[in-house]
């Protein structure tokens, strides 16, 4: 299909309400000139998903995927990307000639978030083993981290941040979340990232204060504790960044052009009130802006 045919694109997950995706595709979309392509919200569980990708027509360019549908996408493609066959689950689905090709594009955010702020990390204490901990692994390793220490709260899905740290090649080892374990594993360094809810750890805070970069997967209520509490310089990524760097990734699977990223960080900052900045690779900070907790 060509450029000037009706074309459209969606979010899927439930809830969906919130989602801050259709206000950065809809903004890459008018920058693109792609005046008749649409991108929608679509409620859908896990479920229901297979049946809605299947059911769609040649119009539609792809889909993103936040919870609960990540594993439902991935096992619903045609086609997956070495990502999406490392850590199990997709948040992106893009037409091809040959179907639907599945993508991991949370692992660009976390990329591009970092390196967007001047951070290239080498020795990081990962804090929680959930799902999002899979994408911060396989990024570690496409940066060309050196070691990895995870500390988790469940052993289940710590273990499973570890099995994929070790086939993916990057040296992991685990940690508890005991106050005198993080410190020993904080003074080695150079970067920490947290993917836990917020206040589970805000007890730990003074003892990653000094840690050069923190990624702190949050971003509502902002600063969080660990972000407050870190010592003046320090380099602060926020799941913010990581939302906008991935549908950067997103928009170019499905419109097979550059993402207009200035836009598309415009449209955000707009769209969302009072919290951290958000940065680009080739600038600074935007300024102070804010987003309620969320998925794509």
């Amino acid at each position: 299909m060509s450029s000037a045919e009706p074309r459209r694109a969606a979010v899927l997950g439930t809830p969906i309400a919130h989602s801050l995706s259709p206000v950065m595709h809809r903004a890459a979309y008018a920058a693109l000139g792609l005046d008749t392509w649409r991108y929608d919200a679509i409620e859908v569980d896990g479920a229901g998903l297979p049946g809605l990708v299947r059911g769609c027509g040649p119009e539609w360019a792809g889909f993103s995927v936040t919870m609960p549908g990540k594993a439902a996408a991935a096992a619903v493609a045609d086609a997956r990307s070495d990502r999406v066959r490392q850590i199990g689950v997709a948040n992106t689905l893009a037409r091809t000639g040959d179907g639907w090709f599945a993508e991991n594009t949370d692992v660009d955010g976390v990329i591009g978030g970092l390196r967007g702020s001047g951070a290239e990390p080498r020795q990081v204490l990962l804090l929680g083993g959930g799902g999002t901990s899979l994408a911060v692994i396989v990024a570690l390793a496409e940066m060309g981290a050196e070691s990895v220490t995870v500390a988790g709260r469940w052993e289940t899905s710590t273990a499973a941040a570890l099995a994929l740290a070790d086939s993916v090649g990057l040296p992991a080892r685990h940690s508890s979340l005991d106050p005198e374990l993080i410190a020993a594993a904080a003074a080695e360094a150079d970067t920490v990232v947290s993917v836990l809810p917020a206040g589970t750890i805000d007890h730990l805070a003074p003892v990653v204060a000094d840690v050069p970069v923190l990624f702190d997967a949050i971003y509502h209520p902002w600063p969080s504790v660990l972000a407050a509490a870190g010592a003046p310089g320090r380099i602060t990524v926020t799941g913010l960044d990581m939302l906008l760097h991935q549908a950067f990734r997103q928009v170019e699977l499905m419109t097979g052009r550059p993402a207009p990223r200035r836009e598309m960080r415009d449209a955000l900052a707009g769209a969302v009130t009072g919290a951290p900045p958000l940065r680009l690779d080739s600038d600074g900070p935007l300024g102070a802006v804010a987003g309620a907790s969320g998925g794509s």
